[in-house]
């Protein structure tokens, strides 16, 4: 995943253009079946537009002297994203307000954009800024904003034994950051990897597209069949370090909701489950009150809370193969507890079944050795009147969900447990 991370994070993306196509075939390298579609500049999607394409080359501000005091070919944060073109002498006091920086963290370049109000500008390290003396300063910004071009986004679609969809969405619009970006796409990627090698309950619908535009594009092409989906995540910000932060959907009590609290629950890494929160990422489109889609948001430390968010000290050392590692085998967890949450109905409800004889009780009486195992069977065998799930058994009992699948297993081997 680090590696996958290492060889995109080079790419300047961008909500459109040629750094999203480049960074899908890449992941087409991954996952061959990955569809990639692309929506013409002027396409109506809900109440937005799909934007001119925006694409750039080079981009430099110039001292007297010719040298380049600014320079888009060493680091694409530098540039405002969605700049437009210009060439042309500007004086340090024009110059400066079209400059971002960070008087906070001056030895950090900042990511700004500027996607749909025209405008260009240059973001540099605050000790770089101040060093900027000279009375003028040639400056080129070498980029095109295309209305007959198009957004792209990609789509892989996973069949399973129903119809009934897993939506896992990540964006890949953000250009050389590492955690904002790079660490959904990899953990997505390697997921989907892992959930094409095994039988599945559920399909499973994988999307890449760039932030907000591109849900909502995704959104307005399948008005039709999102009553598909029932469960939902947006991948993101799974790199860093910290603990996993889970934000809930606008529904609060979806099973996706409640899975991945248990989850987080009994996985064994600091976690935080938070409220529903119209900002963020693209959960708030899938969460709209027109779609209310069961979709929550999962991450490590959230958006703003670390200091590296949203500069040039979100990077690959800052993103660390560990920390991506946990963060897949989270979501594998979360996808098994999905495909495993059954509803049960007990065979043998008059009176408690005797589970000595079908070997799943303690020989000898009067002690506790085994008396664990022994009360997830009985919890099990108690609540699993046809109306409760997995789920509901877990929250109840307070039992991790490893061991109800366990338990259901043997339990349904034995003839007392037939699943709904």
């Amino acid at each position: 995943m680090h590696a996958l991370m290492a060889r995109l994070f080079p790419i300047c993306r961008s909500i459109t253009g040629n750094g999203v196509r480049e960074t899908l075939a890449v992941l087409r390298e991954y996952l061959p079946a990955l569809q990639v579609h692309e929506v013409p500049s002027g396409t109506p999607a809900l109440d937005w537009t799909v934007p001119a394409e925006w694409n750039i080359r080079d981009a430099w501000v110039k001292n007297a002297a010719g040298e380049r005091v600014i320079d888009f070919q060493q680091h694409n944060l530098h540039v405002l994203q969605y700049s437009t073109p210009v060439h042309g002498w500007f004086s340090r006091r024009e110059l400066d307000e079209h400059l971002f920086s960070l008087p906070e963290q001056p030895d950090l370049i900042p990511y700004r954009t500027s996607y749909y109000q025209a405008s260009w500008g240059f973001c540099l390290r605050h000790h770089q800024r101040e060093q900027l003396r000279e009375e003028h300063y040639e400056v080129c910004i070498d980029s095109t904003l295309d209305a007959s071009g198009s957004l792209t986004y990609g789509e892989l679609v996973l069949p399973g034994a129903s119809e009934e969809e897993v939506l896992l969405s990540c964006h890949c619009c953000h250009p050389s950051l590492a955690n904002d970006n790079l660490s959904g796409l990899a953990v997505a990627v390697f997921l989907a990897q892992a959930l094409a090698r095994q039988p599945r309950r559920y399909t499973y619908r994988f999307v890449f597209g760039p932030g907000t535009i591109g849900s909502l594009v995704w959104l307005s092409r399948h008005r039709e069949t999102v009553g598909r989906i029932r469960h939902g995540l947006v991948l993101t910000l799974l790199g860093g370090p910290g603990g996993f932060t889970y934000k809930q959907s606008r529904r609060a009590t979806a099973d996706i909701d409640r899975t991945v609290a248990l989850v987080l629950r009994d996985f064994g890494a600091e976690y935080e489950v938070r409220p529903w929160l119209p900002y963020g990422y693209d959960e708030r489109q899938y969460c709209s009150p027109g779609f209310n889609l069961p979709v929550g948001c999962l991450s490590r430390t959230p958006f703003g809370e670390f200091a590296e968010y949203h500069t040039s000290a979100d990077n690959l050392s800052f993103v660390r193969p560990e920390q991506v590692a946990e963060s897949l085998r989270l979501t594998e967890a979360v996808c098994e507890a999905l495909e495993r949450n059954h509803t049960y109905r007990n065979l043998s409800p008059y009176g408690e079944p005797q589970l000595g004889r079908r070997g799943l009780y303690k020989g000898v009486g009067g002690g506790q050795e085994g008396a664990d195992w022994q009360m997830v069977l009985l919890w099990l065998l108690s609540l699993s009147d046809g109306s409760k799930s997995l789920l509901d058994v877990a929250e109840q009992a307070n039992l991790p969900l490893a061991l109800l699948h366990r338990a259901a297993s043997a339990l349904e081997g034995a003839g007392l447990l037939q699943p709904l």
